[in-house]
């Protein structure tokens, strides 16, 4: 891992190792790092962290759209909110940092400038949103979403055995009735391992994000004819699998090629189902699913018509029926708000922290936020770019160095936004 910063930093790194130990620990049993969103596991780690906030001296409360909140009065009543903040809930078997390190770092930056005396003109804020990973509920990111109003109404119908999104909102402690956007953040900032190897190749210790990619996700279905695997000729058959084998081969070739661009781009099949799946006869039905990033919105159309031209050569050529690919999910890339980006730039250069700009590739919360205020992201290494599983790690220095550069930036805000 990186070690350009050694010492002096203005945040307390035990500190920081101690609430992701005990947070971290906070698990189903025998499933390391589960704490899914609306579970009794989880809302452990919610009164663990309600009880930090508070002993940061931050006055807590849930909102409407089920996010944990600790408040900071400023100086200068009316002059906004600088918030902070990531999430507490984990994909199933999950990391121990992913999410935890914003919110504990967050958390830091309330306490650092409580234990030095300094006031902020505007007011402080600490966020842990509800559910960023994908939930029961089969959707993400539902507290950011519902804090920017993005949350679409019909979501609140989505059940998870007997339990509805609007009942579990409750549960947490928010009120799915009251849909109204904050309209008083003046800043947001968010820490997060970077869930990729960038950063700890290029032995840097942070990553100033300059946007996040737009996900885009494409459906496509593919109808041959069942038969025989020993009788039918070679000569005519119309097997379903191996015209979607041929465009999921387009779909890295593409991506390759358009990752070789000045922009962030990766495209995957991560989805394949195939009938009647025997090993005796020739493939009928193919589904596929296409999940594509992009940090430019013109490159994600450019790979989304190659899709569409690829999939007509193939049924001209095989004769396979091949459905119109179809976008059934379409968020565009957010980008970060370029003072934010120098800000966090400066910061890091105030501790004397080795930086890139760089985009991320994975969806966060501040996405939504960036809809609403002027947002930023700090990646911090994690080794080998693991994630979302047992083997995540992110060494405890690193994280109190992303600590100091968001203490940093935090501070230069609260007199920049005045001006």
């Amino acid at each position: 891992m990186t070690r350009t910063v050694t010492s002096n930093l203005p945040v307390n790194a035990d500190r920081i190792a101690a609430d992701i130990d005990t947070l971290s620990g906070i698990t189903e049993p025998d499933r390391p790092y589960t704490r899914r969103a609306f579970s009794t596991t989880y809302m452990r780690g919610r009164a663990y962290l309600n009880d930090r906030f508070q002993q940061a001296g931050l006055a807590t409360r849930v909102d409407a759209a089920g996010n944990l909140i600790g408040h900071r009065p400023g100086k200068k009543p009316g002059k906004g909110v600088i918030m902070l903040g990531s999430h507490s809930d984990t994909v199933p078997d999950g990391g121990r940092f992913d999410g935890i390190a914003g919110v504990v770092t967050a958390l830091e930056v309330a306490r650092s400038l409580q234990d030095q005396g300094i006031e902020l003109d505007h007011d402080l804020e600490i966020v842990d949103f509800l559910a960023e990973e994908v939930s029961i509920f089969g959707v993400s990111c539902i507290g950011s979403r519902g804090m920017t109003g993005q949350r679409p109404e019909s979501w609140l119908n989505r059940m998870s055995g007997d339990l509805s999104l609007a009942q579990g909102i409750s549960q947490v402690g928010g009120n799915p009735a009251i849909v109204t956007p904050r309209n008083d953040i003046a800043a947001f900032l968010e820490l997060h391992i970077e869930q990729g190897p960038v950063l700890e190749a290029e032995k840097k210790d942070i990553g100033v994000v300059s946007a996040i990619a737009g996900i885009t996700r494409i459906e496509i279905t593919f109808s041959g004819q069942a038969d025989h695997a020993g009788t039918t000729p070679m000569d005519l058959r119309v097997d379903a699998l191996c015209a979607a084998s041929r465009l999921v081969m387009d779909v890295q070739a593409f991506g390759r090629e358009l990752a070789q661009g000045p922009t962030h781009f990766a495209a995957t099949v991560g989805e394949f189902d195939m009938q009647p799946n025997a090993a005796n006869v020739v493939p009928s039905h193919v589904r596929l699913l296409i999940d594509a990033r992009a940090e430019d919105s013109a490159v994600m159309e450019d790979f989304c018509a190659r899709i569409d031209q690829a999939a007509e050569k193939l049924a001209a050529e095989t004769g396979v029926g091949i459905s119109k690919p179809r976008r059934i999910s379409d968020n565009p890339s957010a980008p970060m708000d370029e003072t934010i980006i120098e800000t966090l730039a400066n910061a890091s250069d105030a501790v004397g922290a080795s930086w890139k700009k760089m985009a991320s590739g994975a969806g966060h919360d501040a996405a939504f936020l960036a809809s609403v205020s002027k947002a930023g992201m700090v990646f911090i290494p994690c080794l080998k770019g693991r994630s979302h599983t047992p083997e995540e790690w992110a060494e405890n220095h690193d994280i109190a160095v992303g600590a100091a550069v968001l203490r940093n930036a935090v501070i230069s805000l609260d007199k920049s936004l005045q001006e």
